[in-house]
């Protein structure tokens, strides 16, 4: 019987922090090769983290390596946190080679380019690069966004929009007045499934641009049930989008838009600072990078029969 078992190494990521039991929980499977897409997902299920990633042979030209990423409800075309967590646990292992500066995943979007800096042997940092964005809905009711959020009308910024933005995964972004306004949210299921419909899509990112003294552009959380994470302590996929946001709409100047910060997962006592730059050109978004770092927190090996 046990001669049947496979064994799969895995590693244990917290992801855009500098120290342990901050950022956002990851599972790296460094070698994949084996597992179908029904073990991958149950595997991300019994993990229990917002994502899991699975390394994989190079399938597309100009890729390095395939990677796979898995909610604990689904599998996901691309997604920040596992991208840049990924890499931190590759370096870790010695599959990116030390001071290496870049690498190209495969993901379900395609070609993902990711930049590294380093700090002698150790990998102190990494760049993932989004797509330009794409806006699908505009707009949308403020009312309606209130109450997915239980919270009151006035709660969402009167002068900014409602909307659905795209880096490679569509978010309803919702600007709220103030910090202590995100912290009060709390997801009304039926408005927010309400809300969702209208927007054609499932994550909905509020944040605030209330500044303190913690440096920080944006202030924010990200809900997504439908996917089997109810919050997420990071959210990379929508910090993108956040950032185009945020120039679109002037309330970051363009000349400020390279070195943006969204402090995440506050409210869940895990704060996340993700690093995002936008850069623009003859008032042109051309280019969209998340960033951050990772510790990692253990390993371990699973048993798949």
């Amino acid at each position: 019987m046990l001669s049947c078992v496979r064994s799969y190494r895995f590693l244990h990521l917290d992801v855009f922090t500098d120290h342990l039991f901050g950022g956002n929980q990851l599972a790296v499977f460094p070698d994949g090769r084996g597992l179908s897409s029904e073990t991958m997902q149950a595997i991300a299920k019994e993990m229990n983290f917002s994502e899991t990633t699975f390394v994989l042979p190079a399938e597309q030209t100009g890729t390095d390596m395939r990677v796979r990423i898995f909610t604990p409800g689904s599998e996901l075309p691309m997604a920040g946190h596992p991208t840049i967590g990924t890499t931190f646990a590759l370096a870790r292992i010695g599959v990116i080679a030390p001071a290496r500066d870049r690498i190209v995943f495969g993901l379900g979007v395609g070609p993902t380019p990711v930049t590294m800096t380093w700090t002698d042997r150790d990998l102190d940092f990494a760049w993932m690069t989004q797509s330009t964005p794409t806006v699908s809905r505009s707009n949308l009711d403020r009312a309606c966004a209130a109450a997915a959020l239980g919270l009151p009308a006035s709660a969402v910024a009167a002068h900014l929009p409602v909307e659905v933005i795209s880096c490679g995964l569509p978010y309803v972004l919702v600007p709220l007045v103030s910090r202590d306004a995100v912290d009060s949210a709390v997801l009304n299921r039926s408005a927010y499934d309400h809300l969702i419909d209208a927007a054609g899509t499932d994550g909905v990112f509020l944040f605030s641009t209330e500044r303190r003294d913690d440096n920080a552009t944006a202030y924010s959380r990200m809900f997504a049930p439908g996917l089997g994470v109810h919050e997420d302590p990071a959210t990379g996929s929508a910090s993108g989008p956040l950032g185009c946001y945020l120039v679109r709409h002037a309330v970051v100047a363009a000349e400020s838009a390279g070195a943006m910060l969204s402090l995440q997962g506050v409210k869940m006592g895990r704060p996340s600072h993700v690093h995002i730059a936008i850069g623009v050109e003859a008032d042109e978004i051309r280019s969209v990078r998340v960033g951050g770092s990772s510790v990692l927190a253990g390993e371990g090996t699973l048993y798949i029969p």
